[in-house]
């Protein structure tokens, strides 16, 4: 049986970076075949333009139809002197998210939790040490989801940019892992080079077999890679399809394995399926 459709299951294939400041990129937004909007209100927006991109960004949310993207808010630090106002200036916007920057320990967490009440919190994971922290964070009650941030991250940890991005892999898999082993939304770093679509789509490759549900994104000319290589294929779903026929006729017959192609299938090879079925199925509903 195909579980219900729930928050776990919509899509994040391609979530995107807008600069809070830049009007005519937040208007544009809404005709993107993106499935989530990070609205960004630090690194992408300079000190002077702060105020001007928080109220902008808020009056927007208020005032336009997303229609099914994700309305992610990543606010500034709260050690920096707009973090506050930022949490003030969300807390009764319609969201679905806000992005904490500079994560570290689930105490950030709970200090931006106390802020801003029901909303979903998101945490940026781009520092060496909240890679030894990830579990802890991810069980907080509020947490929904994970960005890793692999640019801060390797200026963090000194490492070197590869194709492959091994020097990186320990860290971004710890965060990986503690995301996933409290059920949390995780979603791959960005890559840099937006006109080098090989490259993004070896990228997006590692990110999904690793386990990611997506990619960051800067730029829309990536969109429509991460949401192919993001989304079960037809092969996978035919698989999964037949894993679940075979393993419920094994069932039938009193058998508690399957084979299907060779190889054995068990129950933990049927929730598998389900969950590739129940992914397959919400792109589907978002037209994608």
């Amino acid at each position: 049986m195909i579980p219900a459709k729930s928050q776990q299951y919509r899509p994040y294939r391609s979530v995107l970076y807008i600069p809070g400041a830049n009007a005519r990129a937040l208007e544009k937004a809404r005709d993107l075949p993106v499935d989530a909007i990070i609205f960004d209100l630090e690194d992408a927006v300079a000190p002077e333009e702060k105020a001007k991109a928080r109220a902008l960004v808020a009056e927007t949310l208020r005032a336009t139809d997303y229609g099914r993207r994700a309305r992610i808010v990543r606010i500034n630090a709260l050690d920096t002197e707009w973090g506050r106002a930022d949490c003030a200036a969300f807390a009764g916007v319609p969201l679905d998210a806000i992005l904490i920057p500079k994560v570290s320990r689930p105490a950030h967490v709970e200090a931006v939790a106390r802020l801003v009440p029901n909303v979903p919190l998101w945490a940026m994971m781009e520092t060496a040490i909240v890679a030894w922290h990830a579990a802890d964070i991810a069980a907080h009650p509020r947490i929904q989801g994970f960005v890793v941030g692999t640019n801060d991250l390797a200026k963090d940890i000194g490492a070197r940019f590869r194709p492959d991005r091994e020097p990186l892999l320990t860290a971004i898999s710890m965060c990986l892992l503690g995301g996933k082993a409290h059920g949390r939304i995780v979603i791959d770093g960005v890559y840099n080079a937006y006109r080098d679509d090989e490259g993004l789509r070896r990228e997006c490759d590692q990110g999904r077999d690793m386990g990611f549900d997506g990619k960051t994104l800067i730029h829309p000319a990536q969109i429509a890679i991460a949401n192919e290589v993001f989304a079960p294929g037809a092969a996978e779903i035919d698989l999964a399809r037949r894993h679940i026929a075979a393993y419920r006729a094994a069932e039938e017959a009193g058998k508690g394995v399957a084979v299907v192609d060779g190889k054995i299938v068990e129950k933990l090879h049927v929730v598998a399926a389900e969950r590739i079925l129940a992914r397959a199925e919400a792109i589907a509903d978002t037209g994608g």
